[in-house]
């Protein structure tokens, strides 16, 4: 398909002004055009995040913002390649040659935008998928698997290791299990929080050993009960500002907390000094760190790939429809945790 036989216009679910969730609607969108460093994806599945609400809400710090609405939603997506880069530097880039592009190839996206029927992103925000992994698993894995989250969370914000206690808040949602799973397979012991039991029961299944119900049980008493009093080695939180004191108690001497998301807003200031008396190490990532430079960004896209194409990382997806309808319903279900897995719209 060549650029002049692309439609003017094309379907898009999104906003066309910050607000709640009756703000997002169908909307028809001029077809983007790639800048020459840029690719031009026909999207198959949009994947779901906890950003989405925040693009929606126009609470995102203003430095992540595009333009203003009206604008699609979706930070991530799966499809194939319709147009690659014309810039000449590009082409030429040893970097670029490396990713192995080519028109019809499938690619996994990180961009603004996903919901659509076609999306422009960076060529360094893309990664090739391998022919044993499907376009849906790989929408599910992009964001989450590699957080390039929950590979790097594991490796670089704390390196987990065989024998330690790790507690992964909300352990059943997409990123929870993602965390959960690679977790134990590095031989570390996974306790996790979820609401109900049957979410316990997924988590389990996913390679948790302890699950705790959060709206039942004191989660520091368990978790100290669990540990001999001594604590975890880490925790990984994506909820912020509700389970921030609580992860003060149950931390161990010299432990890690990493933050990566704040589902209950953000955690209130707090006197640094509060860290002296476990000699606490904290940490708050972001994963678009690890996609600046090129090579270092390959290596995690392709540690994603082997490690689902090996089944070490196994998606659990819940699929919802490309309308409006269809993007409200996901973004209800993962801001009220009614959800489990990874949430994906299935664009085409």
């Amino acid at each position: 398909m060549s650029l002049d036989s692309l439609p003017s216009t094309m379907r898009a679910i999104g906003i066309n002004k910050y607000g709640d969730l009756d703000a997002i609607e169908q909307l028809e969108l001029p077809t983007p055009k790639p800048k020459p460093s840029e690719l031009l994806v026909k999207v198959e599945y949009g994947g779901v995040n906890w950003i989405d609400s925040a693009f929606r809400s126009g609470i995102i710090p203003a430095v992540f913002l595009s333009a203003p609405p009206p604008k699609a939603l979706g930070a991530e997506a799966a499809g194939t390649i319709v147009a690659l880069p014309t810039d000449e530097g590009v082409l030429s880039s040893e970097d670029y040659k490396a990713r192995g592009f080519h028109v019809g190839g499938r690619v996994a996206v990180w961009c603004q935008g996903a919901f659509s029927e076609y999306i422009v992103a960076p060529w360094t925000n893309a990664a090739l998928i391998p022919n044993d992994i499907s376009t849906r698993d790989a929408a599910a894995a992009m964001m989450q698997g590699m957080g390039f989250t929950a590979v790097t969370l594991i490796s670089e914000a704390y390196n987990v290791q065989q024998g330690d206690h790790v507690l992964v808040h909300t352990v059943a949602g997409g990123m929870g299990l993602c965390l959960a799973q690679l977790i134990a397979a590095r031989g570390a012991t996974v306790i996790g929080t979820t609401s109900t039991p049957e979410k316990a029961e997924i988590a389990k299944a996913h390679g948790a050993t302890h699950v705790i119900l959060y709206k039942q049980e004191d989660v520091a008493k368990r978790v100290l009960e669990l540990t001999d009093g001594k604590g975890v080695d880490a925790i990984f939180d994506a909820v912020g500002k509700d389970t921030f004191e609580s992860d003060l108690k149950m931390i161990k001497k010299r432990g890690t907390i990493v933050g990566f998301g704040s589902m209950s807003g953000p955690i209130p200031p707090f006197d640094l000094r509060r860290f002296m008396e476990k000699n606490v190490k904290f940490t708050y990532t972001t994963a678009m760190i690890y996609g600046e430079d090129p090579k270092e960004a390959l290596k995690w896209y392709n540690e994603v790939w082997r490690l689902v194409a090996n089944g070490t990382l196994k998606m659990r997806i819940n699929e919802y429809p490309f309308t409006a309808e269809g993007v409200k319903a996901s973004q209800e279900d993962m801001t009220s945790r009614k959800s489990v897995g990874k949430l994906l719209i299935k664009v085409a």
